[in-house]
């Protein structure tokens, strides 16, 4: 069952405000709007903590909108013998299916056994999808929300990858895993959530200054300072944590991915993987997106430099990315297919010696000598695992008295499975992003009936969907409708297209 879903909006935003204004005092303030902090505020409330989330942007400004869309079991940690990081993947795998399953949805993998990939290889890729079978198996995950791996025919394998080649074609690898409607309406979810279990969710709010007792907040939209004490403060600001924090050096790594319009796949039905050549454990992927897409990714490059707010994909990646899925493609791909691209920038720890340590898939909790806390690394798959870890490191740290844990069974807004997602009325595209709140998108139209209408020719979402995101997901400006509430802007041409709408929206709300 799904909880009530609360309302995050402007007017709130300034009671919020406020109210804090007036008590500037709370258990814990939380600073990052990813899906780490929205996370955090979360658990922290829910265990009946009086919690603060500030964030300097949006929700999912940062890296959680940049993912693959990605749930992973953990497969690719086993090949370096990561055990423990691999089983974590997969248990949180399967609580994000129980605690949002609107949002979440099983997605098969297809390895297409063309020449290029040898008799000896496969049985590798074979025995590495056994060994995330006996992941899934050890996460209690049932068969029936993750089926087991198995081999396909040359038939099964170009109806789930039309675009394959066929000559030589012996089959497939087929697996899977999960995958989200979106990344950022993930974000979205959790930060109202954590707003429904007594959060003060706050953006566009900036952390100038923060130690472990206190916070000076900045309104960026009047310019206003407030300071707030806090018995802790959690630093989940991503690869932004050093300047939060400067006790943190980070160097970050780059992950690209490039959209493509679904006609480019032939209508692709399943995560086109390819092996990377010359390396063990390593693919990049092509999968079905959100409005018609499919994303191609993925990468990993070291990215030294200051930390820009939209990272950009380099040229070699672009033909790194090209150049791999072409191996397996009848009709290569080329730049000029390329509709969008993007790219995330993972957090990893500059230590002493100089090297790095990729604590973008294992977590850590740091405290500062000020106080501090902060928590860097992990991935989207462990976002709950690590705001568990960290909210255990304040109330131990602080000595607050708090509940237990209890997210790992604790729905998000919009939660509805089976008989009752069936008995929704409302089209199955509304329910995979809004949940049971679709029926709120649904009562838009009957009462406007041109709030139906597209927000742009050939983009399936509606003018009430923007209304929405206004009115109950706290998206203040056009480009939290068109980057994030929605991906509309992945693809220029189309946010060119959307944006009348969009501000349309935003007008609505002054």
């Amino acid at each position: 069952m799904s909880p009530v879903s609360p309302t995050l909006n402007a007017a709130r935003r300034e009671r919020d405000l406020r109210a804090l204004g007036d008590t500037p005092d709370v258990d814990v303030v939380v600073i990052g709007g990813g899906v780490t902090g929205v996370g955090v505020a979360l658990d922290a409330a829910a265990r009946g903590l009086s919690t603060v989330l500030v964030e300097r942007a949006d929700f999912a400004f940062g890296t959680s909108r940049w993912s693959s869309k990605l749930v992973h079991g953990g497969l690719r940690y086993l090949a370096s013998g990561r055990v423990g990081i691999a089983h974590e993947s997969a248990v949180e795998r399967g609580i994000l299916f129980g605690n949002a399953p609107h949002l979440v949805r099983a997605l098969p993998q297809v390895v297409p056994l063309v020449p290029e990939v040898n008799g000896a290889q496969a049985a590798l890729i074979r025995a590495g999808f056994a060994a995330g079978d006996a992941l899934r198996v050890a996460a209690r995950t049932s068969s029936s929300t993750l089926p087991r791996s198995r081999r396909i025919a040359p038939a099964e394998t170009l109806r789930l990858a039309p675009t394959v080649r066929r000559a030589g074609l012996r089959g497939g690898l087929q697996a899977w895993d999960g995958q989200l409607v979106d990344d950022a309406r993930l974000v979205v979810a959790l930060a109202r959530t954590a707003a429904g279990a007594g959060a003060t969710v706050l953006t566009r709010v900036e952390a100038v200054a923060a130690d472990g007792n206190s916070v000076q907040l900045r309104d960026t939209m009047t310019g206003e300072t407030l300071s707030v004490a806090a018995r802790a403060v959690i630093n989940a600001t991503g690869v932004w944590a050093g300047e939060v924090d400067g006790s943190i050096e980070l160097r970050p790594s780059r992950g690209t991915h490039l959209v493509f319009d679904a006609a480019a796949f032939g209508g692709l039905n399943a995560s086109l993987t390819v092996p990377v050549a010359g390396s063990i454990g390593r693919f990049v992927f092509a999968f079905p997106a959100a409005h018609g897409r499919v994303y191609l990714g993925l990468t990993d490059e070291d990215a030294p430099g200051p930390i820009p707010d939209e990272p950009m994909p380099t040229e070699s990646e672009i033909d790194f990315l090209l150049d791999t899925i072409n191996t397996v493609l009848r009709e290569p791909l080329t730049r000029a297919d390329i509709r969008g691209r993007f790219a995330g920038l993972r957090p990893l720890l500059k230590t002493a010696d100089d090297s790095t340590a990729d604590i973008s898939r294992e977590h850590a909790i740091l405290r500062s000598p000020n106080g501090l806390l902060t928590v860097v690394g992990g991935k989207l798959t462990t976002y709950r695992r690590m705001a568990e870890d960290a909210v255990d490191a304040a109330v131990a740290g602080a000595g607050l008295a708090a509940g237990p844990c209890r997210t790992a069974a604790l729905p998000l807004v919009g939660a509805v499975a089976g008989a009752d997602r069936d008995a929704i009325d409302a089209p199955a595209v509304l329910i995979d992003r809004y949940g049971t709140d679709a029926r709120e998108i649904v009562e838009l139209w009957s009462t406007d009936p041109s709030s139906r209408e597209a927000v742009a020719p050939g983009i399936d979402v509606t003018a009430a969907e923007f209304t929405f995101a206004v009115t109950n997901e706290l998206a203040t400006t056009v480009d939290d409708l068109l980057d994030r509430r929605t991906r509309i802007g992945l693809v220029r041409e189309d946010r060119e297209a959307a944006v009348p709408a969009a501000e349309k929206a935003i007008a609505r709300q002054d």
